[in-house]
């Protein structure tokens, strides 16, 4: 950890002195000196984004003509605070457009940078104990919800038992995408999970077969009973490897899987919507000649998990037992987020609705007769 000296007279953090306090950061957070407020360890995933925010303030700094630096509040005097508040006023503003306009993303992403610097800033006032005040917490973290795509589960029995489909994928040499996505849509796993399961994770028990996870982003312990089709999966891959699925990043099983995506039929047009400052802009495929992506470009790793959770539910499993499995909390926003009910549930509960709403009518007829006799 560096020392950085911090006198009564010092009325702000220079450039210099925050990017070392920003390299002090990511490094107790990836030795495991800062920890989260439940006592585990920062995800390898969270300390890449806070690369990412550390080079884009070096890009920022260097694109913009501002003066990047962070005020130690206890050394200011009132006015000094007024005039500190218009700075990160400004500076927020100035950041978050180099974000939108000169890196392109949109309201999530832009939001996640935002996060990471309050993160920051929160560092320096209760960790290293710079007192840089409360001006960070009016940062404002744009959202947006992205769609998550689910498969119905008459697609999934379509990928799973079809033999013309699989013969298809057979061919194009997909096969191994194709198993773990299947494998994927059954068990509701993270797929930061989903691809490091190895053995261990494997229990025998009455011969049913079970996976035992214990999930890497919430540290809960999950619980699944597999199917014969998902055991011959993990059977076909045994060959004395130590891992249950065949071995890849998610990265490339990301780029493969839109390729095997446009193999399941009816791969139609699915215009692709984001937010950026919370306007919608439509993003196509090819912007010079106004090409639309398909439902196949917008299958990722997490319409697996999606999958498994929508299906669970529209078949009828309880939604506590849902979310025993797939690990989310009670009234958790993600869970429901990440529920897709199928148009032929939404129908039959419809249905249910109309037959109530019919027979109301029809009770009100017949005592009316009644008291006519």
């Amino acid at each position: 950890m560096s020392k950085i000296k911090i006198t009564r007279k010092d009325k702000f953090l220079n450039s210099v002195q925050i990017f070392i306090l920003l390299d002090d950061f990511i490094n107790d957070s990836f030795a495991g000196r800062r920890t989260k407020k439940d006592g585990n360890r920062i995800s390898i995933g969270t300390i890449k984004n806070y690369e990412y925010l550390k080079r884009y303030l070096h890009e920022y700094e260097q694109s913009i003509t501002f003066d990047f630096k962070i005020f130690v509040e206890s050394n200011l005097t009132f006015s000094e605070k007024l005039a500190a508040n218009k700075y990160y006023k400004k500076f927020y503003t100035t950041f978050s457009n180099f974000l939108y306009k000169e890196k392109g993303y949109f309201d999530n992403y832009v939001g996640l940078v935002i996060k990471l610097l309050r993160s920051f800033f929160n560092y320096l006032e209760i960790e290293r104990k710079i007192t840089v005040g409360a001006y960070h917490q009016s940062f404002f973290v744009p959202k947006e919800e992205i769609p998550i795509i689910a498969f119905s589960h008459e697609q999934l029995n379509f990928m799973i038992y079809d033999s013309e489909f699989n013969l298809c994928v057979e061919k194009s040499g997909l096969k191994t995408i194709q198993d773990t996505f299947v494998f994927g849509c059954t068990v509701a796993l993270r797929v930061s999970d989903l691809l490091q399961l190895t053995k261990k994770n494997l229990v025998i028990s009455n011969n049913s077969y079970y996976l035992k996870v214990k999930s890497q982003k919430t540290s809960t312990y999950t619980s699944i009973k597999l199917p014969d089709y998902a055991i011959e999966i993990i059977k076909k891959y045994e060959n004395g490897k130590n891992k249950l699925l065949p071995e890849m990043t998610q990265q490339w099983f990301n780029k493969r899987l839109k390729l095997f995506a446009k193999l399941i039929p009816d791969d139609f047009e699915m215009v692709k919507i984001r937010e950026r400052k919370r306007k919608q802009v439509i993003v196509f495929k090819d912007p010079q000649k106004k090409i639309n992506y398909k439902l196949s470009d917008h299958i990722t790793t997490h319409t697996m998990r999606r999958t498994a959770i929508t299906t669970m539910l529209n078949l009828g499993m309880p939604e506590h037992i849902v979310r025993k499995i797939s690990g989310h909390a009670a009234n958790s926003k993600e869970f429901f987020r990440y529920v897709q009910m199928s148009q032929s549930v939404i129908d039959f509960e419809l249905d249910k609705i109309f037959e109530k709403i019919r027979k109301i009518k029809e009770t009100e007829k017949d005592k009316s007769e009644d008291m006519i006799v």
